[in-house]
């Protein structure tokens, strides 16, 4: 080798160690350590003041590690300049509220601010500042509480967001639920309406959490790490956790937002797709999340995409199946139903996975006529009502209660039948029944008349007749001024039986009884009248032999 070559040599290898030098010093000065106090703000002013009770053992994360406050209620997390931290809220404590009374538990580190999209993001915090503090205040959290879950309110504009009003919210102002939960797709795209969607819901006077649904992220990002801005902006971080009472709740983002190179290249309006799942940072935080939560904690996951439709589930699968006390919950596909994971799915439990496709408030996204009030009806394909859930928790035990929008608390159920059948017909003609908040744990039961006897009725997944019945007549007006309904899709809470035989001409309360996994009872009635059997008709023959 030449002299010249061997000094090019030298120089190229000096030039990549300085090269590789400058990186790992620009990778060093871009993570700092942040630090902070976990405090009692006695004042109220959100400011750490001078003989403020430190609160020492409260957990705090960036995303990724979570750590606990020491003795003097101190933490120390790395941050990028892309970073929220916020403090896991424990028992019996409760954070700062918005004037809209979400919580506000974190602290967005963006010193450059959001990129410039459609919808404003986080603007430029500026520095990390000298010290990242976390302000408290006591509450009294029972054994037994209740939480309020909305599936996908879903409102296009401010007049679907009126229809929330008038359809739900009026109806729970003055709840006794100690908070609330939205399971994403909180907007339907248009994200300058977080605000006006979150002082509707303030009117309920209790603190309300939200997950990220595929309709609240920014369309126009380059990648799924900065589809969150604008949610980031209104309520903080993506996933989180907190405890309340004795149980500790994990809200996840199961929206992946994935952008192909081809896409970028051609600037398209619409640059990617989502699909579910975590990612590996966000499996990294619910690991170290769960460390922290004694085995015999029940732990509740709030997600939006169903667990089954999430890619990466399966690391998910690993870090609960051995709790045994765990359930999870979503919205996202417009049903409601129970669904028990097991093996089938690469579940390894001991025992199936409890998850539950939340009812929606939008319900069939605010399609069908409208009612009097000039709400459109909105029924979900699967038969059922929109509306939203109700939780008691007591403990490890809970308890899901179905709450159709603008119906009583009693409204559990459909009974399908028909207005009126003869007495040769009875014995042959189906009654058929949607339970709501039915699943394969429940048992139904019917009974005709106040004397007859208790009858097992047979579930069955089907489509709800009742629904494509209504769907296909609605869909069929011409010049019609509302959306049309969806194709109806199968339900897993139908049932059905038939009519006993042997009833005589006359009117007839059907009853049905449900009993659901928990326990609960539910009654339903319709009115069915038995009429005589029609009169043959006569043939010429019979007319000729009877003269």
């Amino acid at each position: 080798m030449s002299r010249l070559s061997m000094t090019k040599l030298l120089l190229t290898g000096l030039l990549v160690v300085s090269q590789q030098g400058q990186g790992q010093a620009e990778s060093k000065t871009a993570e700092k350590t942040a630090t902070g106090v976990v405090f009692h703000d006695a004042n109220q002013n959100r400011k750490f003041d001078a003989g403020e009770k430190v609160l020492p053992n409260v957990c705090v994360s960036n995303g990724l590690k979570v750590v606990r406050t020491d003795e003097n209620g101190k933490y120390e997390l790395p941050v990028t300049d892309d970073t929220i931290l916020f403090v896991i809220k424990p028992k019996n404590w409760r954070t700062p509220l918005s004037k809209n009374l979400t919580p506000e538990f974190y602290y967005i580190h963006k010193p450059k601010g959001s990129p410039k999209f459609k919808y404003a993001g986080v603007e430029p915090t500026g520095p990390l500042p000298e010290s990242v503090n976390f302000p408290l205040y006591p509450q009294k959290e029972p054994g037994q509480f209740r939480a309020i879950f909305f599936g996908d309110p879903q409102p296009r504009d401010q007049k679907e967001i009126d229809y929330i009003a008038h359809d739900v919210i009026e109806d729970l102002v003055g709840t006794d639920a100690s908070f609330g939960v939205t399971l994403g797709d909180i907007l339907f795209d248009d994200l300058s309406l977080f605000e006006s969607q979150a002082r509707g819901v303030a009117l309920l006077g209790i603190p309300w959490y939200n997950v990220i649904g595929n309709h609240d992220i920014n369309y126009d990002a380059p990648n799924d790490k900065l589809s969150d801005e604008t949610f980031e902006r209104a309520f903080g971080p993506s996933y989180y956790s907190f405890d309340y009472g004795t149980v500790h709740f994990i809200v996840l983002d199961d929206i992946e937002w994935i952008v192909s190179e081809e896409n970028k290249a051609k600037n398209k309006k619409k640059k990617g797709h989502y699909q579910g799942g975590l990612g590996k940072e966000q499996i990294e935080f619910v690991k170290n999340d769960l460390q922290q939560i004694p085995e015999d904690q029940l732990v509740v996951l709030m997600m939006h995409i169903p667990l089954v439709g999430v890619e990466d589930r399966q690391d998910l699968y690993r870090l609960i199946e051995k709790r045994p006390f765990c359930m999870s919950i979503s919205g996202h596909t417009h049903h409601h139903e129970h669904r028990f994971i097991t093996k089938e799915d690469g579940w390894r439990g001991p025992k199936p996975h409890h998850h539950i496709i939340n009812v929606t408030v939008s319900g069939s996204w605010w399609s069908g006529a409208p009612d009097e009030r000039g709400i459109p009806h909105t029924m979900m394909a699967d038969g059922a009502p929109n509306g939203y859930s109700i939780i008691t928790f007591d403990g490890k035990e809970y308890n899901l209660d179905y709450r159709a929008a603008g119906r009583s608390a009693k409204y559990q159920m459909n009974i399908i039948a028909p207005e009126a059948v003869t007495v040769d017909q009875v014995g042959e003609t189906d009654v058929m029944v949607n339970v709501f908040n039915g699943s394969e744990k429940s048992t139904v039961e019917l009974q005709i008349g106040p004397s007859g006897s208790w009858a097992p009725m047979e579930r069955i997944v089907a489509i709800d007749p009742s629904f494509k019945k209504l769907s296909e007549a609605e869909n069929g007006v011409d010049g019609k001024s509302y959306r049309d309904l969806p194709k109806a899709k199968t339900s897993t809470h139908l049932w059905q039986a038939k009519l006993p035989d042997g009833l005589k001409p006359g009117t007839y309360l059907i009853r049905v009884r449900t009993v659901e996994m928990d326990g609960d009872e539910h009654l339903g009635g319709r009115v069915i009248r038995v009429l005589p059997a029609k009169p043959a008709e006569k043939t010429a023959a019979t007319a000729v032999n009877e003269k």
